[in-house]
């Protein structure tokens, strides 16, 4: 790939990114909505993977695309999907036992951890300047959703981490898989988190009839709606930038998801959290001009004659 090539899929990538973390976090203001006027989001979650199974075979139909999974990629598309319903899984029952911004904290660790990771598995080097900025995404995220350490469930802590290490997996293993189309991204991905999904509707919500959505018709369309949009940045965005720079641009998640409560919800911030928003900004505007900093040597030799 030539340096051209490469900064544009690093602008692509990372727009992609950013408008997938955008979106997800919009949609969770709208999820709280909905849960308020008690639809169960663990329902919501399980018709979901069947909405975006049933709509993408109809419009790879349609555009007679193929949902085919390369030979030598489908470890990789079966991690991503098995990774994503241990995500699903474990995220949602760590809700159950311990607060939404302790889980929403202990989850966060994971753009730390793929740092951590990514020279083992990336073999990209562990410089100062990376660790620094993950660890201050981190720390605007612990600002942004201010936990309340106190009686913690330890299988709710061990449910978020577990949260946190499937999302590590969910993050390489996408970015391994960059020849298999989108749609049939979504497509393998839903179904394979299809019995999670329904499996956690059933023990928590104690119904899988979608009639309560009735409840909250505009709250629940707009949830799966926007995480639908999210869901194809966020698979589109893997393919195309490092899993270490797609899991920091991802901690805009929620930043975007305070702001947007207190824009749809009334919710009030305190200007901690608007400091931790602003340090997450930061820590992704580093990762940019780190990334893009890679690319000007190869970008310079190119233009020598």
């Amino acid at each position: 790939m030539t340096s051209n090539a490469h900064a544009s899929r690093l602008v692509s990538g990372m727009s992609m990114a950013l408008a997938g973390a955008l979106f997800y976090g919009v949609n969770i203001a709208y999820a709280r909505m909905a849960a308020g006027a008690g639809v169960s989001g663990a329902l919501m979650v399980a018709w979901r993977t069947v909405m975006m199974v049933v709509v993408a075979v109809a419009i790879a139909k349609i555009a007679r695309a193929s949902l085919a999974v390369p030979r030598e990629e489908r470890a990789a598309v079966a991690g991503l999907g098995l990774s994503s319903a241990c995500v699903a899984l474990c995220y949602i029952s760590s809700v159950a036992l311990i607060p939404v911004t302790v889980a929403a904290v202990i989850f966060y660790t994971f753009p730390v951890l793929i740092v951590l990771a990514s020279p083992f598995v990336d073999k990209r080097p562990l410089t100062p300047a990376l660790v620094g900025t993950a660890l201050l995404a981190f720390a605007g995220v612990v600002l942004v959703v201010g936990p309340a350490l106190s009686d913690l469930n330890p299988l709710g802590v061990a449910l978020a981490f577990g949260a946190s290490l499937a999302a590590v997996v969910q993050f390489f293993a996408g970015a391994r898989a960059p020849m298999t189309p989108t749609l049939a991204k979504v497509v393998w991905v839903q179904v394979l988190m299809f019995p999670t999904a329904f499996v956690i509707a059933a023990l928590t919500a104690g119904t899988l009839s979608p009639a309560v959505f009735a409840e909250a018709p505009l709250a629940v369309a707009l949830t799966i709606g926007l995480y639908v949009v999210a869901f194809v940045f966020h698979m589109v965005a893997m393919t195309r930038i490092p899993a270490v720079v797609a899991g920091l641009a991802f901690c805009a998640e929620p930043v975007v998801a305070a702001l947007a409560s207190a824009a749809v919800l009334d919710e009030r911030l305190a200007p901690l959290q608007y400091l931790g928003g602003a340090m997450v900004i930061a820590a992704i505007a580093m990762n940019v001009v780190v990334e893009s900093r890679k690319s000007a040597p190869r970008l310079t030799a190119e233009a020598t004659p």
